[in-house]
């Protein structure tokens, strides 16, 4: 099985394993306090979507270790990468040494991973005053592709925390680069959202609760809602364990719309949001029921694929059950 090797990157102090135990350990932001410094280089096998396996490097970032890294072990941590994501704090004061690091790591890429996604994350944005964060951020991500540009490397920045829903939209899209055929799965998502006549429909992965995709068909003005919703549901999550609980389905309904998360195969969650007053749930929970079975059998076959490097490869368009659309649903189906 060939893994999905993410190197997680950055300055000791930046904040990298609190954000991974929050995202992968269901450790809360105010518990990560009391995690220790990363010793050299911490390997841990994350699973995704069930068979999608990360073979995540968390790498100290001591200057000793950092020199180690591109001197006597550079091929050995730099070949055969994904995914390089290097953590910035944003208050520190060695922001020369931190550049010249994150350049050495640019270049040790090209060599040997050279296909390797990068991305930049503008960390502990919480220390900025909320007037000013856009324009720091902006400011460091200049400088962050101005060094990746004679490179020719791919690389996306964001600028995040640990205390509120900027670290899941980040982790959300630096995973999903690695879910292959994405396009396939959104169309799927788009018929069965006009099935349940919703204004948008969500589907998060059921461990992380990251966002795997979503469709809008009513614009919003919060784009940070669902991730907003994967910080608050999570920490729900933990706190039904804590109690010996087990978190299965929500509904939310007032005189504005109606919202609904529901268990949808057994990687994913899905969250279904109406406006129109006539929508019943019900029919909404029937609809979802009626494609479950196809998106089982799709979500599998695109993570496997990713594991076994079918990155390119396209998933077969037909319904495993068989028959047309997504589960056998129409746009004739039950609308409520």
């Amino acid at each position: 099985m060939a893994l999905q090797k993410v190197l997680l990157m950055g300055k000791s102090g930046a904040g990298k394993t609190s954000m991974r135990s929050i995202i992968f350990a269901n450790y809360l932001a105010r518990d990560t306090m009391r995690l220790g410094a990363t010793i050299d280089v911490e390997h841990s096998h994350v699973r995704f979507l069930g068979n999608l396996v990360l073979n995540l490097w968390d790498c100290g970032g001591q200057e000793a270790f950092m020199e180690n890294y591109f001197e006597l072990q550079r091929d050995h941590i730099f070949r055969n990468v994904q995914v390089l994501i290097y953590v910035f704090d944003i208050e520190s004061r060695e922001l020369a040494k931190d550049m010249e690091y994150y350049a050495s790591c640019l270049q040790a890429l090209k060599q040997n991973s050279k296909s390797a996604k990068v991305f930049c994350l503008v960390h502990k944005m919480d220390l900025i005053p909320e007037e000013q964060r856009e324009e720091v951020f902006l400011q460091r991500q200049l400088e962050l592709l101005r060094l990746a540009q004679p490179l020719g490397l791919q690389v996306a920045c964001f600028k995040t925390s640990i205390w509120d829903e900027t670290l899941y939209r980040a982790w959300s899209q630096m995973v999903y680069s690695l879910i292959p055929n994405r396009d396939h799965l959104q169309s799927h998502l788009e018929q069965l959202c006009e099935v349940c006549q919703a204004d948008e429909l969500v589907l998060f992965e059921r461990a992380t609760f990251l966002v795997i995709s979503n469709v809008v068909r009513r614009p919003h003005a919060d784009v940070h809602r669902f991730e907003k919703v994967s910080n608050i549901i999570k920490q729900f999550k933990l706190s039904c364990s804590k109690s010996a609980a087990h978190f299965a389905t929500m509904q939310v309904r007032n005189s504005h719309y109606s919202a609904l998360i529901e268990g949808f195969t057994s990687t994913t969650y899905a969250m279904v949001i109406t406006s129109d007053p006539t929508t019943q749930p019900a029919t909404i929970l029937i609809n979802i029921e009626a494609s479950r079975a196809y998106f089982e059998s799709l979500i599998a076959t695109m993570s496997a694929a990713a594991n076994f490097g079918g990155i390119d490869r396209g998933v077969n368009d037909r319904n495993p059950e068989g028959s047309e659309g997504v589960g056998g649903l129409s746009l004739s189906g039950p609308h409520g």
